[in-house]
């Protein structure tokens, strides 16, 4: 809460532009080119960055695909993630997130212009809905983000084991899985402190259907882990 509250003051005056922008991009978020989503963004998360004592340094960029739609899979350590993520990108992406994220200030506004899915991991029904979704879009063009262990780890040097079932949109849209490990985001949001800390982002050399096609969910799950793991060092 206090780096959030740095941000904010560091950026009072470009404050209220940036959430009118963000309003106006929700309300017509399928008239707005991804690129400009993007750019808008990386815009906004920059200037949040530099107010909160935040840098974020992204490696293997190039393994992201550049023309083929794919599914990112990083660990989970907070809140601060997809903002990470969305700072390195270079390619706009949507998100399967927790319904109990659906209507947190500001990015509720990002989740919108995203297209974002909330799921409820308690209805399965609903479950299996969102993943049938997010097959369909994968298979239209679109880039998703899925966290596979379900929540953030609470400890930043435990990764929580990664489920299967949150690999079927991938296997049913026959995409790229792109494992991403994340480092020190949960120092931003989740410590209290406003200390410069800088979130490393290391993008990691996808699964391509030929290599997975005939793996069930569960070892997908552990191949992608024990990948992340690696590069947690």
């Amino acid at each position: 809460m206090k780096r959030i509250c740095l941000m904010v003051f560091r950026n009072i005056l470009m404050v209220p532009f940036w959430y009118l922008k963000l309003c106006y991009y929700a309300r017509n978020r399928d008239k707005i080119s991804e690129e400009k989503k993007l750019a808008l963004f990386k815009e906004i998360i920059a200037g949040a960055n530099r107010g909160g004592n935040v840098k974020v340094r992204s490696y293997g960029v190039e393994q992201i695909p550049k023309s083929q739609s794919f599914m990112f899979f990083p660990n989970h350590q907070g809140l601060y993630d997809v903002l990470a993520l969305l700072d390195g990108s270079p390619r706009f992406f949507s998100v399967v997130m927790k319904k109990e994220l659906e209507h947190l200030p500001f990015l509720s506004l990002i989740f919108r212009i995203m297209g974002a899915y909330s799921m409820d991991r308690e209805d399965v029904r609903q479950s299996m809905k969102v993943i049938q979704k997010v097959s369909q879009e994968v298979k239209d063009g679109k880039n998703f983000l899925i966290f596979p262990e379900g929540t953030r780890s609470r400890d930043p040097k435990v990764i929580g084991s990664f489920k299967g079932g949150s690999f079927k949109s991938a296997t049913k849209a026959r995409c790229p899985i792109v494992p991403v490990c994340i480092k020190n985001a949960y120092r931003v949001f989740d410590t209290g402190s406003t200390a410069p800390v800088t979130v490393e982002v290391h993008y990691l050399k996808p699964l391509y259907y030929e290599e997975y096609e005939n793996m069930k969910t569960m070892e997908i799950a552990e191949e992608v882990e024990k990948r992340i793991r690696k590069a947690m060092g």
